[in-house]
């Protein structure tokens, strides 16, 4: 069953941001393009409870959802927290996440704040 291919999991280590979470399919298609409908219909589910998790946990504002599709030769949907009182708003910003901690200007999420977060998920 299709649904028995999805997974989630936290960003791994460096992770930029707590709740930043990763729809995995662990299936080789490339996109949504490449779905059936009951496998869209499935991913849809998914995301809805993913995004519900975040939000339920991290107590964000908003929940964005992004697939960037070079990374990996599947899809992976990355779901992440979003706050009104993020100091930069803008929704390309995130990418600024990932370079202040790849340059030493903020630091990376503890692990042991991960797995908190993971078991309280």
């Amino acid at each position: 069953m299709f649904a028995q291919l999805i997974r989630f999991f936290h960003h791994p280590a460096p992770a930029p941001l707590l709740g930043w979470l990763l729809l995995d399919l662990r299936l080789h298609l490339a996109g949504t393009i490449d779905f059936q409908p009951d496998q869209a219909a499935s991913w849809w589910k998914a995301m809805q409870i993913g995004s519900g998790l975040v939000q339920r946990v991290t107590k964000c504002d908003r929940v964005y959802a992004i697939a960037f599709g070079e990374g990996a030769h599947h899809l992976h949907l990355h779901l992440i927290p979003r706050f009104q009182l993020d100091l930069n708003p803008t929704a390309w910003a995130l990418d600024d996440h990932y370079r202040a901690v790849s340059n030493g200007h903020r630091s990376a999420v503890a692990t042991v704040q991960i797995a908190e977060f993971v078991n309280q998920a």
